[in-house]
């Protein structure tokens, strides 16, 4: 395997962040420079990864107590990313890529990372972005690459 395309991930999750589309897509590429020698084109590839961002949600994981005259706050909570990939590597024949994918090496599946955080979800949001990147792109990586 010498060249992947690497696809636009959209961000189809119902809360939108503007740049999280680019900010994964890039950061997957990246991942893929540093740590391969595989060259990433557009179009004919040994392999095409694809996908979508499906979700992106903050929720409260712990209740704070307040007085009794005011409603509980959240104490802490969980930013939650989800992103849907496929990968198709293809197998060759005599030399020559086939259009026919490795069957046991190709997937197709979700994977979901999330932080934990306290206080105001904004003054955080993109470092906490930045950090599940990081883990989903680790954790796509291994599950395409690891068995090379």
């Amino acid at each position: 395997m010498k060249t992947i395309d690497i696809q636009f991930f959209e961000n189809n999750a119902p809360l939108v962040v503007p740049t999280l589309s680019q900010t994964f897509t890039e950061a997957l590429k990246n991942r893929i420079r540093s740590q391969t020698s595989l060259s990433i084109v557009r179009g004919e590839a040994d392999g095409i990864m694809s996908g979508a961002i499906t979700n992106y949600s903050i929720a409260p994981v712990s209740i704070q107590a307040t007085n009794s005259n005011t409603p509980p706050i959240a104490g802490a909570s969980r930013l939650t990313i989800t992103v849907s990939v496929k990968y198709v590597k293809y197998i060759y024949k005599d030399g020559k890529r086939t259009d026919e994918p490795d069957k046991i090496l190709s997937f197709e599946e979700s994977f979901t990372k999330y932080k934990e955080f306290t206080g105001e979800s904004s003054s955080q949001e993109q470092a906490l972005i930045q950090d599940i990147v990081k883990q989903l792109t680790e954790d796509i990586f291994n599950r395409a690459f690891a068995n090379w």
